[in-house]
């Protein structure tokens, strides 16, 4: 008799569609295949995008996203969220309340703009990220323009990160990682709980195909949760694995390409 397989862990992605597959569910998934894990996804919005920019976006109904998430979360259940985009108030909302009921580690990427400045997050969901999701956030991942929406406190340098640090845990996050790719010098991030800090620095890549980074970084520490690592250890691992795929970007379009998920396996 043949034997049953063994079943992966579960990973669920919350977050937007990328019609040129670089970010959003796209990438999300593209990353949990990379880990080993079983991918899923609750579809928020479609957006009509390629390497050149954000042509439009439309959210999709609240029923919609809820459905989606109780049918994933009933019966096959999940061991780590991933959220993206959630343009607005009520989406916020309603998967900050979803979050609040299962039982699993939660990745909270707070998608303010895309990688060629489009903006993704409504001003008036501004309060409801602050007060209904962060607070549910096992870690929260937002790049500097991110802390400036959410906190108002810019960060030009690795004590204003510590700064930004501290304004965003206010909000209820257990753990955040500062991204400060935008820094001069080598890239380096903050992971901090407010008690431990780790400062994690790589190599900058001479690559402007970098279109994902967050999408895939957020996704990346999802992965590791699930599989039953520490934080700081998940985190560690992501970041070795997004500045590989930075690394591995190519062109694609007139624009900014993808960073490369499956770069492992070309080696």
């Amino acid at each position: 008799m043949p034997t049953a397989a063994a079943v992966p862990a579960r990973v669920l992605t919350v977050a937007g569609s990328d019609s040129g597959g670089g970010a959003g569910i796209q990438a999300d998934l593209k990353t949990m295949l990379a880990f080993g894990v079983h991918g899923m996804s609750v579809l928020t919005a479609v957006t009509a995008q390629n390497s050149l920019g954000v042509r439009g976006a439309w959210d999709l109904p609240v029923e919609a996203v809820r459905a989606q998430y109780r049918a994933v979360a009933d019966d096959i259940g999940v061991q780590a969220v991933k959220t993206g985009m959630l343009s607005s108030a009520v989406l916020v909302e309603t998967v900050a309340e979803l979050l609040t009921g299962t039982d699993a580690p939660v990745v909270v990427d707070p998608v303010g703009v895309s990688k060629h400045g489009d903006p993704l997050l409504a001003a008036e969901a501004l309060d409801s990220v602050r007060t209904r999701l962060l607070p549910v956030a096992t870690v929260a991942t937002p790049n500097l323009d991110e802390v400036a929406q959410l906190t108002g406190e810019g960060a030009t340098d690795e004590p204003g990160m510590r700064r930004a640090a501290a304004a965003m845990l206010g909000f209820g996050p257990r753990w955040v990682v500062i991204k400060g790719g935008h820094l001069p010098g080598d890239p380096v991030d903050l992971l901090t709980d407010g008690d431990e800090e780790h400062w994690l620095r790589a190599p900058r890549h001479d690559n402007r195909h970098t279109h994902g980074t967050g999408c895939t970084l957020a996704s990346a520490i999802a992965c590791g949760l699930a599989l039953g690592q520490d934080v700081p250890t998940a985190v560690r691992e992501a970041k070795t694995y997004v500045t590989g795929a930075i690394a591995a970007g190519f062109p694609l379009g007139a624009g900014i390409g993808p960073v490369d998920h499956g770069w492992r396996g070309r080696g």
